[in-house]
């Protein structure tokens, strides 16, 4: 057996499409009721925060990053194998092989920048119905109901740049909720 199997590593988990959370929370709670806080460290299902602006409404939900899978921080030994495998909502390690096998544990190339995102969390996935050249309308303020063409869309600024006809042509920012796509 390799010597990774005596360390702590992060293992991925698949699970029931939906029940990532559910999974987390049976996790979590059997390696209370079962003593392996000294072999199963931590559970995480990655998400990021979604953003979308429909109609001119922004709304804002936490989307899971890897639908599916739940992240584990573990020893992996038999009975914290046994543990995880019979979790109800798991349906096996990614990297087994099946018959028993242990799963290979994820490099730390890879796992490092999700760990990393977690604890310093600056993703936001930002959904519009609109996008560069479509013809909209201003919902808000001095210039609500005019249209325009969206010529730029800054996402860390929150900005959408129109461009609006109106006595000549100019260039306005407006907020991405200001904006909806006719």
């Amino acid at each position: 057996m390799a010597d990774y199997y005596d360390e702590k590593n992060w293992y991925v988990v698949h699970t029931y499409s939906g029940y990532e959370n559910k999974v987390k929370m049976n996790l979590e709670k059997r390696i209370l009721t079962m003593g392996m806080e000294d072999k199963i460290f931590r559970v995480v299902v990655p998400t990021e925060l979604e953003v979308e602006v429909k109609d001119g409404k922004k709304k804002e939900r936490e989307r899971r990053k890897f639908p599916g899978y739940v992240l584990v921080e573990m020893m992996m030994t038999d009975d914290s194998w046994y543990v995880i495998r019979n979790t109800p909502g798991v349906s096996g390690f990614v990297g087994s092989y099946g018959k028993g096998s242990k799963p290979i544990p994820l490099p730390a190339h890879e796992i490092d920048p999700v760990i990393q995102q977690l604890e310093e969390p600056d993703d936001v996935f930002v959904i519009l119905d609109y996008e560069i050249g479509d013809t909209v309308t201003i919902t808000e303020g001095s210039l609500h109901g005019h249209t325009g063409r969206v010529l730029e869309i800054d996402f860390n600024n929150d900005k959408v740049s129109v461009e609006i006809s109106m006595l000549g042509t100019q260039v306005v920012d407006f907020k991405m909720s200001e904006v909806q796509r006719i």
